[in-house]
């Protein structure tokens, strides 16, 4: 048994690896790299003569596949006009969801600041916001709205984090003042990531890093399944608060979630 150390000092920054796992994250990621570039150049080509490039979300769910996600998709997503409103396990959510329905995505701020993940995600027309940053909500809101002004759907992860799958965390309904009033004909769709037997080997909970997850990922023999449940949309009454919202797509959400 090998152990990999990855920098930090937390205790969940140390990582074992075999042998074989250390051999599939090599052509794992060989595999990565060389659909990145046949992406890139696919995307340089579509430039010219797309408004939203189609090529990013399809190289996300591409990405998906070569980590070894198998998907099945319940349900039909919305793709266009839709705010969708999804449960977070893993940062596996955003490439499936991406490749599934064509969203783009809210993401923290700091995800701009990592160079290639960051120009990637900015590839695919991804609104960055600094949740902390109360005071600015108001122009952050802005900029989801003009996101969904695209016509072009837009995930939310309303839980703010990544959670153990089981449950759902507290929603964080700041960013859902999108919604108070709603902008005309935008439509909520929640959706339900389930990893099932898998769910604990890629939920990203705790102290544990990011690059440490994703070795972890990486280096996992099998399949990972994964079933994204798009429940049926529904059109914001104009009387409802955010937190009214909030908490029907909640409901709905924990229904599937537990079996109701």
């Amino acid at each position: 048994m090998a152990t990999v150390v990855t920098g930090d000092t937390n205790p969940g920054s140390r990582v074992s690896l075999t042998v074989a796992a250390r051999i599939r994250i090599v052509l794992r990621l060989l595999l990565l790299g060389s659909w990145l570039i046949a992406c890139l150049i696919a995307y340089a080509i579509a430039k010219p003569f797309t408004r939203h490039n189609p090529v990013p979300p399809r190289f996300l769910g591409g990405t998906a596949r070569l980590a070894g996600v198998r998907v099945q998709v319940e349900g039909q997503p919305l793709r266009r006009d839709a705010l969708l409103l999804a449960n977070h396990i893993s940062w596996i959510d955003i490439l499936v969801l991406a490749g599934a329905s064509g969203t783009t995505f809210v993401a923290k701020a700091e995800l701009a600041q990592s160079t290639l993940i960051g120009w990637l995600a900015s590839l695919n027309e991804t609104v960055f916001v600094q949740r902390e940053a109360r005071l600015a909500i108001g122009g952050q809101v802005d900029s989801v709205r003009q996101a969904l002004a695209t016509r072009r759907p837009v995930t939310l992860f309303p839980e703010g984090t990544t959670g153990p799958g089981s449950r759902l965390l507290p929603f964080k309904t700041a960013m859902l003042q999108v919604l108070d009033p709603a902008p005309r004909s935008i439509q909520v769709q929640p959706v339900v990531l389930d990893y099932g037997h898998a769910t604990s080997d890629i939920a990203w909970v705790g102290e544990e890093g990011g690059l440490d997850n994703a070795l972890r990922v990486l280096a996992r023999s099998g399949r990972i399944p994964l079933t994204i449940r798009f429940l049926d949309p529904f059109t914001p009454d104009p009387s409802l608060t955010r937190k009214c919202i909030a908490a029907e797509v909640r409901r709905r959400m924990e229904t599937v979630l537990h079996g109701g």
